[in-house]
């Protein structure tokens, strides 16, 4: 059942993480370059694998429970993606060559927005089974 809201939650979380990452730049550093996911291979592989298992979860629409799973994953995921850009942001000024944040330090707040709703819906479509199960 492809059709259902938490398939477009997901779809639009899979997009934030896959696609606007190559659009909007993480910060500038101090020779006023843009810096992009896609110069630091962990950042890249950390937002490659949210899109991953966000897609994932969408294939498995028959196993409601792994589906949820997969969803508190991608959000743990992000959280740990949150929590390096803090750490990069928050270093000493000495040590940071961060001179002006981006948008995209802000990607991995709108992809957990949209992966609790999508395992809220998910929830939703698995106590309403469990309601129809009971009255069988």
């Amino acid at each position: 059942m492809l059709q259902r809201i938490q398939t477009i939650y997901l779809l639009i979380a899979a997009i934030f993480s896959c696609g606007l990452i190559f659009v909007f730049h993480l910060w500038t550093n101090a020779q006023d370059v843009p810096v992009y996911a896609k110069d630091d291979m962990l950042y890249l592989a950390m937002f490659f694998g949210s899109a991953a298992l966000s897609l994932i979860s969408i294939f498995n629409y028959k196993n409601r429970k792994f589906q949820f799973v997969l969803g508190r994953l991608n959000i743990i995921l992000n959280f740990i993606l949150l929590g390096l850009f803090v750490y990069v942001l928050l270093m000493a000024p000495g040590e940071s060559e961060i001179s002006e944040k981006g948008v995209g330090i802000f990607i991995p707040i709108f992809s957990i927005v949209f992966l609790v709703l999508a395992n809220k819906a998910i929830k939703k479509d698995e106590d309403l089974v469990k309601s129809v199960d009971r009255l069988r």
